[in-house]
Order: C-alpha cells, then structure tokens, then sequence
C-alpha cells in the first residue's frame, strides 16, 4: 500500500501559488523555458538512442540472416539409421 500518492486538484493549486510566491512573476517563465529545453533535449536524445537500437537490431537480423543461409548451404541430410529389424539376431 502506498502512503503517498499523486497530488489532487487542489494541492496542485497550493504548489502553484508556492511557486509563484518563492520565484514571483518575472522569473516563472525564464524557470518554465528551461525546464522545455530540458524536455526537449531529453526527448531528441531518447530518439537518437531508439533510432541506434534499431539500427542495430536490423543489423543483427541480417547478419543472423546470412549466417543462416550459408549454414543451411553447408549442411548435409542426415543418413537413416539401418533398422534393428534386418541384423541376424544371435542366440
């Protein structure tokens, strides 16, 4: 069971005008346009490592890919066993 939860409309209400006290007016949008470029860069380079992982992922599947088709080249059928059936039996 968790003690603290996510805050409620109201208390949201509180720790904007907290905000608005400690930092006033003037500094709040100077605070909210570093804040989006953080987002933003944060963003462009949680792309930038999925598009590597996937580019790497690809990779991976067509070096298994060719792998696997000069695996299959190589390997023979295998011979049938002879059969128990056809030995002399010795008594």
């Amino acid at each position: 069971m968790f003690l603290i939860s996510l805050p409620g409309g109201g208390e949201w209400l509180l720790i904007l005008l907290i905000v608005l006290l400690l930092f006033g007016g003037k500094k709040i949008p100077e605070l909210m346009r570093g804040l989006g470029r953080g987002i933003r860069e944060f963003r462009s380079a949680k792309d930038a490592m999925e598009e590597e992982f996937r580019k790497g992922m690809e990779e991976a599947d067509e070096d298994l890919k060719s792998e696997k088709g000069t695996k299959e080249e190589k390997i023979e059928a295998p011979k049938p066993l002879p059969s128990r059936s056809s030995e002399p039996k010795s008594s």
